[in-house]
């Protein structure tokens, strides 16, 4: 590195370069870091979606065991890149807030069933369009999945409203909003009062202090089962299948996943 000599260069903290192999320590170390990191995402979406569409803890854990093992086979098939399957770097693959709203009307409208029979539906509509993937530019403009990406927290205002005022009996009605006003309060301050790592964790700070609003304040957490659970373990078999009766709320339903599925892989490819 060359530069002027009144000025020193900048101190460089890179130890590996991209396609060095650390020692094994240190990758274990980071990976469980970096799983640590993603898993949460992982299994917040599924579990906000089968909870808000009133399915079964049966059904709950099931999906969210599945998310994880097909997030960590997907991600691994990135990682290792094999001719043209895989990106041949660390590329996480997990879960995605965007299909929540259409996913929670799915499962409310045909059950779990209909719900993987769309899924698998819109997959095949982006694999069949995938080596076009460039002319959907022309249609999937910048703006028009933007407005599409900005809708998504639109939809999901009435799923969010609805949760509110699923407290205990015995619970104050204002549980519900003033814990969401709070998380949502705290995960907004810390990122406009510092800087650095500590925005990184606002939103998991804005999570605990949440949680300590419900729990401390309003007595609205149960820790029960999670004291009953158990720490290593397999879920019970709950796969709901796949309808194939397409009946009308399947077909009324197609749209929006084809449309959310091309968005999200335009989104993807532009970044």
């Amino acid at each position: 590195m060359t530069g002027d000599a009144g000025h020193a260069s900048p101190r460089q903290d890179v130890r590996y370069e991209p396609d060095d192999r650390p020692p094994l320590p240190i990758t274990v170390g980071l990976g469980v870091q970096y799983a640590m990191l993603c898993i949460a995402s992982i299994v917040l979406t599924p579990m906000i979606m089968i909870t808000v569409a009133g399915g079964s803890d049966e059904y709950l854990s099931w999906a969210v065991f599945a998310a994880l093992v097909i997030s960590g086979l997907t991600t691994a098939i990135q990682a290792r890149k094999v001719g043209r399957i895989g990106a041949g770097y660390i590329l996480v693959m997990g879960s995605t807030s965007a299909f929540l709203a259409v996913s929670v009307t799915a499962i409310e409208r045909g059950g779990p069933g209909m719900l993987a029979t769309l899924i698998i539906a819109a997959a095949l509509v982006q694999f069949v369009l995938a080596a076009r993937m460039a002319l959907l530019r022309k249609v999937f403009t910048p703006t028009v999945a933007g407005t599409v990406l900005i809708l998504i927290p639109i939809t999901l205002t009435p799923l969010i409203l609805r949760k509110l005022g699923e407290v205990p009996v015995d619970a104050s009605p204002l549980a519900g909003p003033v814990t969401a006003g709070v998380t949502l309060l705290v995960t907004l301050l810390i990122p406009l009062r510092f800087s650095g790592v500590m925005r990184l964790w606002a939103p998991a700070i804005g999570i605990v202090a949440g949680c300590l609003v419900a729990g401390l304040g309003f007595g609205i957490y149960d820790l029960t089962p999670v004291a009953e659970a158990a720490w290593i373990g397999l879920p019970d078999l709950a796969y709901p299948g796949v309808d194939l009766s397409f009946r009308p709320e399947f077909w009324a339903l197609l749209p929006s996943f084809i449309m959310v599925t091309l968005v999200g892989a335009m989104d993807t490819r532009s970044a």
